[in-house]
């Protein structure tokens, strides 16, 4: 196992390793909030690709795609500080993708594939940004 402390640098995140997986997680952000809000449009259309009759904690199918409307235009938000190279906008972005994978939980009911599908992809967009996304980091680059 080598790292950076043993080249004398004292950081295991030196020189900016971690920048391509940040312009990835935001490029992630990108896809995501696309994906929300063609699901959200289609969940306030009442879609057919939805599951019939199916039970949420609260609200419906409606009340749901509008939440998930609003998080996919909160992520493009994000995607663009993110992409800017805005600290801030980094950790808002961390905090859209949980909203967005605690929405998609609530929207298993509707189509469970593609909620379990886009929790995943919400979890590898937070590591990109948790575990590279350090400001001393992306100053290396």
């Amino acid at each position: 196992m080598t790292s950076a402390t043993t080249r004398g640098t004292g950081s295991r995140h030196a020189e900016g390793h971690g920048y391509g997986l940040v312009l990835f997680a935001s490029v992630l952000l990108v896809i995501l909030a696309c994906f929300n809000l063609i699901y959200g449009i289609a969940a306030i259309a009442n879609s057919h690709v939805f599951t019939a009759n199916a039970h949420y904690v609260f609200g419906d199918l409606r009340t749901w795609g509008w939440i998930t409307l609003i998080i996919g235009v909160l992520q493009l938000l994000a995607a663009a500080g993110v992409l800017a190279g805005n600290q801030l906008a980094r950790w808002f972005g961390v905090a859209v993708l949980g909203l967005s994978a605690i929405d998609q939980m609530f929207f298993i009911p509707a189509y469970p594939f593609w909620s379990l599908m886009i929790i995943a992809v919400d979890v590898v967009a937070l590591y990109g940004l948790c575990a590279y996304g350090s400001r001393a980091n992306l100053q290396a680059a």
